[in-house]
């Protein structure tokens, strides 16, 4: 039997731990909504990690969405858009994780080459009716040689790496 010392002792304990695990769970949800916010239609999925807490409920500890960060094809200007846009969904959050930043130089280093890119084809039209975002194209983290970018794969690297339980770095 416990005395009523280590009873409060717990109690208290268990307290501390369930605030910090409600403060954790809405500061993953606000950085993924983050992502989805400004990543619009490149954004796709999304999973949480779980703790459970004293309380008997899951809190979010962890989670990430997948951004398409695929190249449009054979239309650099409308690429560089896109990678722009990649860049604001991976830099969203308040405090981006590793991960986020390594996406967003990933984009940065395309969005670079694209532009360059466009700027030595001065004939390519830059308001035809091509889309700037590929909807068909979702990356789900993976490699499979078929346009898969490094920012993605970046994503991959750093999930795969990341310890899975108590972790507390939100990936993007």
């Amino acid at each position: 039997m416990r005395s009523p010392v280590a009873t409060d002792a717990a109690s208290i304990e268990e307290q501390r731990m369930l605030t910090n695990l409600k403060a954790r769970d809405r500061e993953v949800r606000t950085h993924e909504s983050a992502h989805r916010a400004a990543g619009g239609d490149l954004v796709r999925g999304g999973s949480y990690d779980y703790q459970q807490g004293p309380d008997g409920k899951r809190h979010a500890v962890g989670g990430d969405v997948q951004i398409d960060t695929t190249p449009v094809p054979d239309d650099p200007r409308a690429t560089a858009d896109k990678m722009a846009q990649v860049i604001r969904a991976a830099l969203a959050p308040a405090k981006p994780s590793p991960t986020d930043l390594a996406v967003a130089a990933q984009a940065t280093t395309e969005r670079n080459r694209a532009q360059s890119e466009a700027r030595m084809d001065p004939g390519a039209a830059s308001d035809d009716n091509r889309s700037s975002t590929n909807p068909s194209s979702t990356n789900n983290g993976t490699s499979d040689n078929n346009g898969a970018s490094d920012a993605t794969s970046a994503y991959q690297r750093t999930a795969d790496q990341s310890d899975s339980g108590s972790n507390l770095n939100a990936m993007a």
